[in-house]
């Protein structure tokens, strides 16, 4: 099969039709072999009827409906677990991604060989309380991931069968996959200018709290991706740091102590006095913390079931 396109949805039930209809024509035109996997997180309008109209329609539908809302990685997550074409292409349901860009995605997947190539929506028929928010994303993204893409969070995206059943997407993650595979070792990550359409039908599903938590999400991936499997590298050497400014800065300040008394200072006024005992105490119990954190980490990602999971290329 040489497509599968992914369509995480929820309640979009007046675009399905009219999206379906758009995906066949170029599907037919190009001659592709394909299926659409229609994942309905929990939708409360008619969606999941329109998936079941559809798939009687054409064999080529298949749809999953989750009992309740788990969010957008979860429905890309299962979207990925079920396809089976060797290029995945990923779209919202709104019909703001357009279906007429998915034969120059395929040709560069595998004609370029990339791994992953994501869409980027030069111009955007979007309100300024959301681009411009975007725009701050992608470049903290850029400068944190060192991936040189304009645009993350754009939901149109094709990718290598091999990347997709590789990776594990969750939380608010859909908007880094492309920072997820990158740890993962499919470094080869392109980008396509694509059209931008104006929603036609219905709001969108998303508020100002994905900002936070995608930010949040950025910073997980980053450290996860980093240190995941070595803890202690991160903690205990910060922690050493730490234990060792206290430490010699206590010894600094008992010796300035004892130099003080042979020079005949008033004896009454003891060490705890100075301020810097406490700063250096307080040095000293967070890096014997931050240690212990990092040795409990390694203690956890020693005895994990993915201790040694790696990403095989080939074998002979």
């Amino acid at each position: 099969m040489n497509i599968s396109v992914v369509i995480p949805l929820l309640n979009e039930d007046e675009s399905l039709p009219e999206l379906m209809a758009w995906i066949e024509r170029v599907m037919k035109a190009n001659q592709f072999s394909y299926e659409v996997i229609f994942i309905d997180d929990g939708s409360t309008d008619n969606s999941w009827e329109v998936i079941q109209d559809l798939r009687a329609a054409n064999e080529a539908v298949r749809g999953i409906k989750f009992r309740r809302n788990y969010g957008k990685s979860a429905a890309l997550n299962q979207g990925f677990q079920a396809c089976q074409g060797d290029v995945v292409i990923t779209m919202d349901a709104d019909l703001q991604d357009s279906p007429d860009e998915i034969p120059e995605l395929y040709r560069m997947i595998t004609e370029e060989q990339y791994d992953i190539v994501s869409g980027w929506k030069q111009k955007r028929y979007d309100p300024i309380t959301k681009t411009l928010p975007t725009k701050l994303f992608n470049a903290a993204t850029r400068k944190m991931s060192g991936i040189q893409l304009n645009d993350f969070n754009c939901g149109l995206k094709a990718y290598n069968k091999r990347v997709v059943k590789s990776i594990e997407v969750y939380g608010e993650m859909h908007r880094y996959i492309p920072v997820i595979a990158k740890w993962s070792g499919f470094t080869k990550i392109g980008e396509k200018a694509v059209a931008h359409q104006a929603r036609k039908y219905g709001t969108t599903k998303f508020g100002l709290s994905r900002f936070i938590n995608g930010f949040l999400d950025l910073v997980s991936i980053f450290f996860i991706g980093k240190f995941g499997k070595r803890p202690m590298h991160f903690f205990g050497a910060i922690g050493t740091l730490l234990f060792g400014i206290g430490f010699f800065s206590t010894i600094y300040i008992g010796i300035a102590k004892l130099i003080s008394l042979q020079d005949g200072y008033d004896r009454k006024i003891l060490i705890a006095d100075n301020p810097f005992f406490y700063i250096a105490l307080t040095c000293i119990v967070l890096g014997t913390m931050l240690f212990l954190a990092g040795f409990l980490g390694e203690l956890i990602a020693r005895n994990s079931s993915e201790r040694n999971k790696y990403h095989v290329e080939e074998t002979i």
